[in-house]
């Protein structure tokens, strides 16, 4: 291993604004009011939400289990409207940290419907933005895969799409939409800081010997950073926090590439550039 490594991070890495709001909603609610619940984690981060808990957030499963005199907090990634709806009825004082880029893709895919088109979302299936976004219309059709597109041709459609998407991929599946359906409008709603991150990464993948993406194995716009950079160079490696990084990995590595995820904290962005300084 060569005496000094050179860290190269990417200009724009770690807390997207969505994220930066919904845990400042969530920091001033309990300091309000002592405590506040949020329903499911408020960012895919495990370390966030374990300093959030010990500042009174508190998070539950479901609305059954929540205590009606303490606020809920539906949180960055958006929440499906029946819930909405339940907790109105259960008389729940909300507080809405929804991404304000979330809440623009449910307008465009209501928007869609309005016109009468089929509405496909691209994103996967079952990850809770999409949830959120396929509440918003009666009859939404997800596409993860391509073996998701109907196998009939269509004569009108819409497309909305999860903000954190591969955008590469994302090409692929609109190219084969288009061989199925004659009137398609598609409305781009990947998040700008999504399509920034990705442009980076493949910079860096370029120019480096090692990459390091560091953020949660449960986020989703980690995962795909680590697929974006693993595509032009197979050295890449995801890490939760210093913990996970292995000396063996700079072996006869002279520039390391440095990203992280939307929802890591900056804290343990700069725990692990220390990490590897000191191997």
């Amino acid at each position: 291993m060569p005496a000094k490594v050179n860290i190269n991070t990417a200009g724009e890495m770690g807390f997207c604004a969505g994220v930066t709001q919904a845990i400042e909603k969530a920091e001033k609610a309990a300091e309000k009011y002592g405590q506040v619940q949020m329903l499911g984690d408020i960012v895919h981060n495990e370390i966030v939400v374990e300093e959030l808990t010990d500042k009174g957030v508190v998070v539950i499963d479901n609305l059954e289990s929540a205590d009606r005199n303490i606020p809920i907090l539906f949180r960055a990634h958006g929440t499906p409207k029946e819930l909405w709806q339940k907790a109105k009825e259960m008389g729940l004082q909300t507080i809405d940290a929804t991404c304000p880029l979330v809440k623009e893709i449910h307008k465009y895919a209501k928007i869609l419907e309005n016109e009468d088109r089929s509405v496909f979302i691209i994103g996967d299936k079952g990850h809770d933005e999409v949830n959120g976004i396929a509440s918003q219309v009666s009859k939404p059709i997800i596409i993860s895969e391509s073996e998701d597109i109907p196998k009939h041709n269509i004569s009108k459609a819409g497309v909305v799409i999860q903000s954190t998407q591969n955008f590469d991929k994302v090409k692929i599946l609109i190219v084969q939409l288009l061989e199925r359906v004659k009137d398609l409008r598609i409305i781009n709603t990947i998040c700008a800081p999504t399509r920034n991150r990705q442009q980076e990464v493949k910079k860096l993948a370029k120019s480096n010997d090692l990459i390091i993406i560091v953020g949660s194995f449960t986020s989703a716009n980690t995962k795909r950073l680590v697929k974006v950079a693993q595509k032009i160079n197979p050295n890449t490696k995801q890490v939760e926090s210093p913990d996970d990084l292995r000396k063996k990995w700079f072996d006869n590595v002279t520039n390391v590439g440095l990203s992280a995820g939307a929802s890591t904290p900056n804290s343990i962005i700069e725990d692990v550039k220390r990490k590897i300084t000191s191997f």
